[in-house]
């Protein structure tokens, strides 16, 4: 290389050196002068607990953030957005950066965007760093320990571990953290947390700055209103009081969970932590733990219920005044009517507006008295006033003008409360059942709809068979949707002739397979008999139609000459009951046992009332709940599942199941419903908390049946002494203090006490609060005829 090279080669080797090579060769957690962040790109704190970077939250929005998210979690978890209420159109023309006068950034076509709005001296050696507890800090790069700002001083709606929230008594200033206006919108929502700012030390949740709920002070070492997760196995708070400030930090008890509060959209603070063997979060608090007592969660003309999810449904007649918010938990813009009232219709034929009665309920805040008496005048009142929109008669009468707010619907089981009447006012077309004709004619069309159905899928499998006798049909082929149709042969090759027995009941056998690509399946061949043949079209036709994670997966069938097969997924942990029962098991520790209880009830409210028709199981016992490769449940066996139309809420059928989970009215012969699987969990559930059976026989002969004990421990409040003594006590307490209690609701003898599965997941998730639950009177008969019940091992049905 030549002189003249040389003089202009080494400056341009310098120049790309400096430029691009101390962008990308310096620390990854931090940002330095002359560095920006665009496109794809983040830093990574050290330890490579938290990444910061462009995002775009859900799947429907176009807008771009700034963010910190955790690092390894595969469902991103954004816990701080610097730009959340001023969100970027696209990330190429985009950059975080720190400007000329030493604060951080955000420009878009080099416009400010954001900004950390600090006054500094220093901008030449100014740094942003990305902190392992999730705080980014700008400061000087020769001063490490002063910050110059942090985003721990500026929260969005999360609040993490070690992260100050509290008042600045010299400026005033209080930190919030404030929830999101929807699932998919950033922006400041509706909620927030925040210490008082009168200075006394407790924390208030508000709505549009109007408080609604409270911790409770602070006496030292508990919050008043929150006393088990401050001094229980979750939480350890640390505070400081002075004549600056006023804050808590919190910690996990357990070092090692990962966790975080947020304020969420339907109005609760969520304490969360990630569990990594079902990579879900978990929630482990709800404050306040009913979300229908957040105010006007639901808006006008909605309707908050504990048994439904979401939570917010609109009033009959009406229907949300926005369909995207509504579907992004955004319930605040309420409902609006179907139909103009008579009143402010100006058709000449427009028929006079009627009421709708409305039972059970919580009724709406803001009602005016009126003095009048009898329930016919204060219905009169009401059609007087074009404004009147409900009315509510009990020896008073009570009113309300204008839009409805914070109406309830209240349950009869565990969360009991005094309830309330109220008549609706709709215009005459909204009105349902009108005439009584409509009732009728849906029950005529149900019925054509289901022998419709039943015939399609005899003709359907008749056609499969015929057209399987000329045309062989190969071992992946798809039959009309995801269920295949599998050769006899190919099963009998992928079983090795029926080899390795998995199980076995009275319907058929059990046997584990493995495919042509080497998927492991559970082969179920059924027995050759009518019964068999019956509960082979049962289960095809029921357990082909749902998809849920707690679910069995059915993958195919075979109906070739008198045999008759069913193809699932493969479970390699086997039953619960197996590990349960068996000596030679795992013993399942607590975290586990309480998302196998979880995941079960998950799967049954799915089944009970998110199908297109209502799934009864029929038969819910530990050996018909699989365990997948992570102890995940799968509720399975549908052979004796029965289908109800959402019209209905009874079905007259034959006696089914297995004594010991037989609900009473399976017993005495009463028309059943969903709470027969309820009755039958609850049984189960106390076997997951104690791994014992609900009837023993001891060496000596003697019988105890565990329910009536437990129901009478729960009663006492001593329930560690239900756990499995295996487990030596370890158990979150609040975990099983609410199973246990859930256990002997869903066992209670009158099926309107149970409560729904719906509801049994939230009280589980700590959504909803559980009382004390009674001691089940039809247990002590139960008691007296147990010798009975254990000598004989029929079943009805056939199951055991």
């Amino acid at each position: 290389m030549d002189h003249w090279s040389k003089s202009w080669f080494l400056p341009l080797f310098f120049l790309i050196h400096f430029s691009f090579g101390s962008r990308f060769s310096k620390a990854a957690d931090t940002l330095y002068p002359g560095q920006s962040l665009s496109g794809n790109q983040t830093i990574v704190s050290q330890g490579g607990i938290f990444e910061l970077g462009f995002f775009t939250p859900g799947n429907i929005s176009k807008n771009f953030y700034i963010g910190i998210w955790y690092k390894q979690i595969p469902v991103r978890a954004v816990v701080w957005i610097a730009n959340r209420d001023h969100p970027i159109s696209e990330t190429g023309a985009s950059e975080l950066k720190i400007s000329e006068d030493g604060n951080l950034v955000l420009t878009q076509s080099k416009i400010q965007v954001w900004s950390s709005n600090v006054t500094t001296t220093t901008s030449s050696s100014t740094v942003a760093v990305l902190l392992d507890t999730g705080n980014l800090v700008l400061r000087n790069s020769s001063n490490s320990s002063a910050a110059l700002w942090q985003s721990f001083d500026h929260p969005t709606d999360t609040w993490l571990p070690n992260q100050k929230l509290g008042l600045n008594r010299i400026t005033g200033k209080n930190q919030l953290v404030t929830s999101w206006r929807n699932l998919e919108d950033p922006s400041t929502g509706l909620f927030s947390e925040g210490i008082d700012p009168k200075g006394t030390d407790q924390y208030f949740l508000w709505r549009n700055g109007t408080e609604y709920w409270t911790t409770g002070l602070w006496n030292g070492k508990i919050f008043a209103n929150i006393p088990d997760m401050s001094s229980g196995n979750y939480l350890s708070y640390v505070h400081v009081s002075n004549e600056r400030e006023n804050y808590f930090t919190y910690t996990f008890r357990d070092t090692s969970t990962i966790s975080r509060l947020v304020m969420d959209v339907t109005g609760q603070a969520k304490i969360l932590k990630w569990i990594e063997s079902s990579q879900k979060w978990l929630w482990v608090c709800l404050l306040p733990s009913d979300p229908c007592s957040v105010p006007s969660l639901c808006g006008a003309f909605g309707s908050c219920s504990l048994e439904t999810v979401p939570f917010c449904s609109c009033l009959e007649g009406f229907k949300p005044q926005s369909s995207t918010d509504w579907n992004l938990s955004d319930w605040s813009g309420g409902c609006v009517r179907r139909t103009p009232l008579q009143c402010f219709n100006s058709s000449v034929n427009t028929e006079k507006d009627v009421f709708l009665t409305i039972s059970d309920v919580h009724l709406p805040t803001n009602s005016q008295n009126l003095e009048v008496g009898t329930a016919e005048e204060c219905e009169s009142a009401c059609l007087k006033s074009c404004f009147c929109t409900a009315y509510s008669y009990s020896s008073t009468c009570l009113i309300w003008n204008g839009d409805l707010y914070d109406l309830k619907k209240l349950s009869n089981g565990p969360s009991n409360r005094d309830s309330g009447v109220l008549y609706l006012r709709l215009a005459a077309s909204d009105l349902p059942s009108k005439h009584g004709q409509t009732v009728h004619r849906s029950i005529m069309i149900i019925i054509g709809a289901v022998a419709g159905s039943a015939f399609c899928l005899l003709a359907a499998v008749a056609l499969i068979w015929k057209f399987q006798s000329r045309h062989p049909i190969g071992l992946s082929e798809e039959i009309k949707g995801s269920l295949v149709l599998f050769r006899y042969k190919n099963l009998v090759k992928a079983t090795n002739n029926f080899s390795e027995k998995l199980g076995a009941g009275s319907f058929g056998t059990v046997y584990k397979g493995t495919l042509c690509d080497s998927t492991l399946v559970a082969v179920k061949r059924l027995g050759r008999t009518g019964q068999g043949e019956k509960q082979f079209r049962a289960e095809v036709s029921t357990i082909g139609q749902v998809r849920h994670v707690n679910l069995v997966g059915l993958r195919g069938f075979c109906f070739e000459g008198s045999e008759r097969l069913l193809v699932y997924d493969y479970m390699p942990n086997g039953s619960l009951g197996s590990q349960l029962f068996q000596k030679k098991s795992k013993i399942l520790d607590w975290t586990t046992r309480f998302q196998i209880a979880l995941g079960t009830a998950r799967g049954l409210a799915y089944l009970h009332g998110h199908c297109r028709d209502c799934i009864i199981h029929c038969d819910i016992k530990p050996e018909n709940i699989l365990l997948d490769s992570e102890f995940s449940p799968k509720v399975a066996d549908f052979g004796m599942a029965k289908l109800i139309g959402r019209e209905f809420s009874r079905v007259l059928t034959t006696m089914r199941g297995t004594l010991g989970y037989l609900a009473p009215e399976w017993i005495s012969g009463l028309a059943i419903t969903p709470k027969a699987d309820v009755y039958s969990y609850g049984m189960m559930l106390l076997e997951i908390i104690s791994g014992r059976r609900n009837a023993e026989v001891s060496e000596d002969g003697d019988i105890s049946f565990f329910p009536l004990w437990a129901a009478s421990k729960v009663k006492e409040d001593k329930i560690l002494s239900l756990l499995d003594y295996r487990l030596e006590g370890k158990a979150n307490v609040d975990e099983l203090r609410r199973a246990c209690r859930v256990a002997v609701w869903c066992i209670q003898g009158e099926e309107s006490h149970r409560p729904t599965m719906s509801l049994v997941v939230q009280i589980l998730e700590g959504v909803s609060e559980v009382n004390m639950p009674p001691i089940p009177k039809q247990l002590y008969s139960l008691v007296e005829n147990q010798e009975d019940m254990l000598s004989s091992t029929a079943t009805f049905g056939g199951q055991t």
